[in-house]
């Protein structure tokens, strides 16, 4: 076997870790909490699904879809840090670069460094892209919160001011989306699932 498989293959089996990381809402139906190859694989079908909601014209699908895949495979080392956990946003940027140095470092040069570049790109949303596969990220948790009655909104004390302020930049990548995610958490605080 060459060196370049057995690096990639190295980082194939690492990424099994994903599996491992919890996330703070269930999946639907269940006392379990979701992981992040679980949420992985949701926002990739979520890409495929709802890509004509986008607000970019010409929008590469190829290109959300791989940020999607990458975006939280830092959180092997790093953790997931609960969207709404201050301290824990305190120094999670110097957490997950540390992670993506050493995960993408596995795979040989080329790879590495296009991999890196997605992730960067997608932290920084400041392409089309980006900010698609941004909004997708933000949707995901609010659409299992709101089927799971507020479940992970309930448990933490979170408000309605706080999920609309955090998911503000669903806007960004698509307006059927954020307009969505308005009327959803409206609803949620008439259902009781959330207070304002």
């Amino acid at each position: 076997m060459t060196d370049r498989l057995e690096r990639q293959i190295g980082f194939i089996i690492e990424l099994d870790k994903l599996k491992n990381i919890l996330r703070k809402t269930r999946v639907l139906g269940t006392d379990r909490y979701e992981n992040d190859a679980e949420h992985t694989w949701h926002l990739a079908l979520m890409a495929i699904v709802l890509a004509e909601h986008a607000d970019a014209r010409g929008l590469d699908l190829g290109r959300v879809l791989k940020m999607l895949l990458v975006h939280d495979v830092v959180e092997i080392d790093a953790g997931d840090t609960f969207a709404y956990d201050e301290k824990g946003h305190e120094d999670k940027e110097e957490r997950e670069q540390k992670a993506a140095n050493r995960l993408f470092g596995l795979l040989p040069g080329d790879q590495r460094d296009e991999l890196m570049a997605l992730w960067h790109e997608f932290e920084a949303h400041e392409t089309a892209e980006a900010k698609f596969a941004l909004a997708l990220d933000r949707l995901h948790p609010m659409l299992l919160n709101f089927h799971n009655k507020g479940q992970s909104w309930r448990e933490n004390g979170i408000t309605s001011e706080r999920v609309l302020a955090r998911n503000r930049v669903i806007e960004d990548g698509s307006q059927a989306l954020w307009d969505y995610a308005q009327r959803m958490v409206r609803e949620a605080v008439e259902r009781g699932y959330l207070t304002k």
